[in-house]
């Protein structure tokens, strides 16, 4: 018999008492290297299988909300490395839901996703591009038999869910070009040179002037 795995899931969220494509919650099951998953969401539950063959185990969790989502309007998107979830929230508020689950007992597999949450103050200056293209309901929902990898996406974005998660440090960039620079000898430097191999003595180095750094602007 295989061995059972409980995965690593995190989540983040949005709410909004007035735009349902803003009320939603963020959810990541981390199950890598599973050609086939057997997911059943409900408005109270999610429960999630999968067998990876190259890790010999089979990936199960069970999950029981805080509060209500919208089944039909919910999506998901499967890849080698996880099985990510945007369900919508069936009540529309303006606060957040305190918690993810009903148990308040703390889940040792249960994370916050930091690299897509935003505070509850902070939500009109987080990116608003998560449910574009999104209409419509999930095909094979609940069960999602016959859905595609990714599972009704679209051309969705998914680099821009989250703040600047995976991309490389940028603060040190303009470092690296000002060192080369200094290295560089300048071109009166040269002119000095010849002129004083000429009169057959060295002539005097003048003091390396550093190239100005070019600060690159980071996008947020």
């Amino acid at each position: 018999m295989p061995e059972k795995t409980t995965p690593e899931v995190t989540w983040a969220q949005r709410s909004s008492a007035t735009d349902a494509e803003k009320n939603f919650i963020y959810l990541t099951i981390a199950a890598p290297d599973i050609p086939k998953i057997d997911v059943d969401l409900k408005p109270t539950s999610l429960t999630f299988t999968g067998h990876s063959e190259t890790k010999e185990t089979t990936y199960h969790v069970e999950l029981e909300f805080y509060a209500e989502i919208d089944v039909e309007n919910s999506k998901t998107h499967h890849t080698s490395r996880d099985v990510f979830f945007v369900l919508r929230k069936k009540e529309q508020k303006e606060e957040f839901w305190p918690r993810l689950l009903k148990d308040t007992k703390k889940m040792h597999f249960l994370k916050t996703d930091f690299d897509k949450w935003v505070d509850e103050d902070e939500q009109d200056g987080a990116p608003d591009d998560a449910m574009a293209g999104m209409g419509g309901g999930m095909g094979g929902m609940p069960g999602m038999g016959g859905m595609g990898e990714d599972g009704g996406f679209g051309g969705i974005d998914f680099s821009k869910l989250g703040g600047a998660g995976g991309m490389p440090d940028m603060g040190d960039m303009g470092a690296d070009d000002e060192d080369e620079d200094e290295d560089m000898p300048g071109l009166e430097d040269d002119a000095e040179d010849k002129a004083g191999d000429k009169k057959g003595k060295a002539p005097e180095k003048a003091a390396d002037t550093p190239a100005a750094s070019s600060k690159i602007e980071e996008v947020s």
